[in-house]
């Protein structure tokens, strides 16, 4: 192909880089399908007004990307699959930040979905003393090696739906977003692709781009990931690893049925992608459904933790890799945060391993489920989604809202939510008018009805509620 023309529009950065990143985005659009012939460096220069040179470094840096090929005498050519080269350095996107401000003090934090007070910290601090007197020497040095007790722990936390990993299988995190920075870290290298959902954890997809990593996004319908799409994404733009949110995915509150992971274990295995599996919230649920990793133990990667269901102040997270993988995982998780300390791994794995952690889910469970009642009398008649143990329902906003909007009207009224942006791995053309509306976090069940009125009632006012320039 020979008569594509580029559009650069004004932007920030060299234009050698703003070419480039056009070329990329016209192949993965498919604009540039595989086995197209861009321009000649020097007719391309001439059409866009620029110096060869410019067109060269630009060209320099896709075939670095592993997007094309060049050839002296034949030009330069679409590739079929990326494949970056050896010592290359690809440039990235910056989009590390979110869309929440920072908290004001006299604000009702329903934008986080931390586990509810319910009176864990006696426990916690229980525990903490009695570790605190009985490990004196290990509290005050470096950990160089996992306690068989918090491995012993991660294997009965993550057990689910007949299921149970392997202690030499865990790797012991501060949380579950550091296991799932690690286990990207560990199986692709910089410049390769992470697949996402098209609304998910994005922090995680930020994350991954502030370590190199390129997120992509695959649709969803109402029962989750779309297999056709995911095999459309894999064959043509070849993910390393896709992350998954099987139970009460985050923000749309879907779980995946047993067909649909099937499939989409059959398409990660036909292209050889890597699995993660994010349980944090599926701890939640009374009814355990049996996890991809038991589907696909040796690409699954299965990662859970204590903030939704304990507390979210302990950073307790574990790893279930699939066999022989997890020294690889335990190495890449330590050189991304330098390790462990001793004390909160071992007070998550105490908490696990006397009982109490269990103890605590059951409250937590008890406390969310009165509060998701409170949701159907506070939204009756308007359009949300919702489970009966998940701490945050997925509202659908009426004319003439948008989720931005509606967020910066609440938000002004005093109660923090989430727009649909906080949930999307990259930019996007689709626009769903929704916001999460979180309910764990505030201390008392009248915080979370007051919540629940000021949204409701400035969802009513429409445009009435809100003028930015008031």
């Amino acid at each position: 192909m020979t008569n594509w023309l580029p559009t650069l529009a004004p932007g920030v950065g060299p234009l050698y880089l703003r070419l480039a990143d056009q070329i990329e985005s016209d192949i993965v659009s498919g604009t540039l399908p595989a086995g197209s012939k861009l321009p000649p460096q020097r007719n391309l220069a001439f059409d866009i007004g620029v110096t060869i040179g410019t067109v060269g470094r630009a060209y320099k840096l896709v075939r670095e990307r592993g997007l094309v090929s060049g050839e002296v005498g034949r030009g330069t050519y679409v590739l079929g699959q990326a494949q970056a080269e050896t010592g290359a350095t690809p440039s990235f996107p910056n989009v590390f930040a979110g869309t929440r401000s920072h908290p004001a003090p006299d604000k009702l934090r329903m934008d986080s979905t931390a586990a509810p007070d319910i009176g864990q910290a006696e426990a916690i601090e229980a525990l903490t003393a009695s570790i605190a007197a009985r490990h004196r020497d290990e509290c005050l040095d470096y950990v160089r090696t996992p306690s068989p007790d918090w491995l012993e722990a991660g294997s009965r936390w993550l057990a689910c739906g007949g299921w149970k990993p392997e202690t030499s299988c865990i790797v012991p995190t501060l949380g579950a977003h550091a296991a799932i920075l690690a286990v990207i870290a560990a199986v692709t290298a910089p410049g390769d692709r992470v697949a996402f959902e098209n609304l998910t954890f994005s922090s995680v997809a930020r994350s991954a781009t502030l370590i190199g990593r390129r997120p992509v996004a695959v649709e969803t319908d109402t029962g989750g990931i779309v297999p056709e799409d995911f095999d459309r994404l894999c064959a043509q733009q070849h993910p390393k690893v896709v992350f998954l949110m099987p139970c009460l995915q985050n923000p749309t509150l879907t779980t995946l049925s047993a067909e649909r992971r099937v499939e989409i274990v059959e398409i990660a295995r036909r292209h050889n992608v890597w699995l993660i599996e994010d349980a944090i919230y599926g701890a939640l649920l009374r009814e355990r459904t049996r996890p991809i990793a038991a589907l696909a133990p040796e690409r699954t990667f299965h990662i859970g933790g204590l903030s939704k269901s304990v507390a979210a102040g302990i950073r307790a997270g574990w790893i279930a890799c699939p066999a022989h993988f997890a020294p690889r995982v335990f190495m890449a998780y330590k050189m991304l945060t330098g390790g462990k300390p001793f004390v909160m791994p071992e007070l998550a794995a105490q908490l696990v391993l006397s009982g109490a952690a269990h103890d605590i889910l059951e409250k937590v469970r008890g406390e969310i489920e009165t509060r998701h009642a409170m949701t159907k009398a506070s939204f009756a008649g308007t359009d949300y989604v919702s489970h009966p143990n998940a701490p945050f329902i997925w509202l659908k906003l009426p004319d003439p809202w948008l989720s931005g909007i509606f967020k910066h009207a609440v938000a002004n009224e005093g109660v923090l939510i989430d727009d649909e942006d906080e949930f999307k791995p990259g930019r996007t053309e689709h626009i769903y008018h929704r916001v999460r509306i979180a309910f764990s976090a505030p201390r008392t069940r009248q915080d979370v009805q007051g919540g629940f009125d000021t949204v409701r009632r400035i969802l009513e006012g429409g445009a009435a509620s809100y003028d930015s320039y008031a």
